[in-house]
């Protein structure tokens, strides 16, 4: 058995300048986790049989899976540990389990709501046998999740009323070409009286047209 181990990184840019807001990123992440119950921007790998963290980032060919010295990845500011549990599978087993994941885990299949390294740690956590996450390191994420696939289904719901008004339009023009005939096979005396059908400006002056047009 071996301990696994989750390490809780704030999604912060070491790159020059960013300084201050990397500083209230840490502080809004603080208080999204502890005072108001909608979690932060995390980022987090899993450790377990030796020295090194398991995560997975986005990558435009191969797999997204990679490993890093444990609780020192430089992309991102360190916050915190948490124990999970141990795993009963052997060091051999999770060597298989890493290999499968790398295979199911390509980079440019990261999406940051809905395939993200957080959603990568609860995977192979799940493998291992352990515990998942705790609620609060992906609830940001799940949330903007939920709100994504309203989004989707207000568009499908949307290409569906479209289509059907477009189905309805299409019926009722079919309908409207198809009408007159129908009447017509129902006039007395079964006589096809076709100028009853007919405008008036065809068979006759448009009326006030000419009066009108005289008194100019």
């Amino acid at each position: 058995m071996a301990e696994v181990i989750v390490h809780v990184y704030d999604v912060t840019n070491e790159s020059p300048g960013y300084e201050t807001a990397n500083f209230a990123l840490v502080h809004l992440n603080t208080v999204c986790k502890e005072a108001v119950p909608i979690g932060g921007v995390f980022h987090t790998a899993v450790q377990v049989y030796g020295d090194e963290e398991w995560g997975y980032g986005e990558c435009k060919r191969g797999s997204g899976v990679y490993s890093c010295p444990a609780g020192k990845n430089m992309q991102y500011s360190y916050r915190e540990s948490i124990v999970l549990g141990r795993t009963n599978c052997s060091a051999a087993k999770v060597s298989q389990i890493l290999k499968e994941l790398s295979q199911e885990w390509q980079g440019d299949k990261y999406h940051m709501l809905a395939r993200n390294c957080n959603h990568f740690c609860n995977e192979l956590l799940q493998r291992l046998g352990v515990p998942k996450l705790p609620a609060w390191v992906n609830r940001f994420a799940n949330a903007g999740d939920i709100a994504y696939e309203a989004a989707q289904s207000l568009q499908k719901a949307k290409n569906d009323m479209i289509n059907a008004g477009k189905e309805a339009y299409k019926n009722a023009l079919e309908t409207a070409f198809k009408t007159p005939m129908s009447l017509i096979s129902l006039s007395k005396g079964g006589r096809v009286r076709t100028d009853q059908f007919k405008p008036k400006f065809i068979t006759g002056r448009i009326a006030g047209f000419d009066q009108g047009a005289g008194q100019k």
